[in-house]
């Protein structure tokens, strides 16, 4: 039987139970699914990038379920892409990144409004830098509000008035059975996804041969393509899952088609760019991507963010 290390929250469970049941159908595994709580989820009343500040941690998502990982009371564990920082722990690896859902963002509003028809002065809710920061480009008389919680606790303030409308990954809204729920898919031109966002990684000990070969078979090869490029870029930002940049890679005829922008807090500043290159060369294609960002001043912008490059 193996253990499958995941966070409580309901979407996250439901990514757990798919792996087990992929698992199950590929290699009829029995699979013991094993709730941890992060700091992430520990610490509500502080944002993301204020917990990763105070505590040190970089993976504010995922630390508690690689040190069990580590500590060999799991066998797997099961994130997000987009909570997973650039570097993995020694003696930790990503044998598979099954093949992505949509890496959009969606808009859920209460009165089943566009972004562009909002009222002025509407409360969006989003706790990501990076949505805000485009929401202020996209429509500054909007009011980006911080919302922390799980996809359902969002829903409810939703319902409940706190909010007119809220942004959420079309993944989640549909991983959790709420795509009815969606008032409009935001295209890349007008929000970029978070890097790795849509998809999900399982994670194992390197040294664990026979679970990491059962694993890999889950693997999507044009999937860990795009978001291996995608981590490339956020690794030569020397950025986190704070850092206000969207970013998406395609794949057509084995090239790598990616585009990218860094924003300021306030969305007043940014710099987009794109880039292409082979399947093969994906984390160069994001390095080079990178390095064209910064050259045309994403460092700048980055600082006026609390980061330097």
């Amino acid at each position: 039987m193996l253990r499958i290390g995941t966070r409580g929250s309901v979407l996250a469970l439901w990514q757990a139970n798919h792996i087990a049941g992929r698992l199950a159908q590929l290699h009829g595994i029995e699979t013991e699914i094993v709730r941890i709580r992060t700091s992430g989820d520990r610490i509500e009343s502080a944002s993301i990038a204020q917990i990763g500040a105070e505590t040190g941690i970089k993976g504010v998502f995922i630390k508690e379920l690689e040190d069990a990982l580590l500590a060999e009371s799991v066998d797997l564990a099961v994130h997000s892409m987009k909570d997973v920082p650039t570097e993995v722990p020694r003696g930790l690896a990503f044998p598979a990144i099954p093949r992505r859902e949509d890496p959009r963002d969606c808009l859920i509003s209460r009165a089943h409004r566009t972004l562009k028809t909002l009222e002025s002065g509407a409360r969006i809710g989003t706790s990501s830098l990076r949505r805000q920061a485009q929401l202020r480009y996209y429509r500054p008389d909007l009011q980006a509000v911080d919302l922390r919680g799980n996809v359902d606790t969002r829903l409810r303030k939703l319902d409940a008035g706190e909010f007119d409308a809220i942004v959420l990954a079309v993944a989640g809204v549909n991983r959790l059975g709420a795509s009815e729920r969606i008032t409009q898919v935001l295209e890349p031109e007008v929000m970029l996804p978070a890097v790795g966002q849509g998809a999900l990684g399982i994670e194992t000990r390197a040294a664990d041969a026979e679970t990491s070969r059962l694993v890999a078979s889950l693997d999507d090869p044009e999937t860990r393509a795009c978001v291996t490029a995608e981590r490339a870029l956020l690794h030569e930002l020397q950025g986190g899952c704070q850092v206000p940049l969207g970013a998406w890679a395609r794949l057509s005829d084995r090239q790598i088609h990616i585009e990218a922008a860094v924003f300021s807090p306030d969305g007043t500043v940014f710099v987009r760019r794109a880039g292409r290159g082979s399947a093969n060369d994906a984390p160069g294609v994001g390095k080079r991507l990178g390095e064209d960002l910064i050259e045309a001043g994403a460092d700048r912008i980055l600082r006026l963010a609390g980061r330097a490059v």
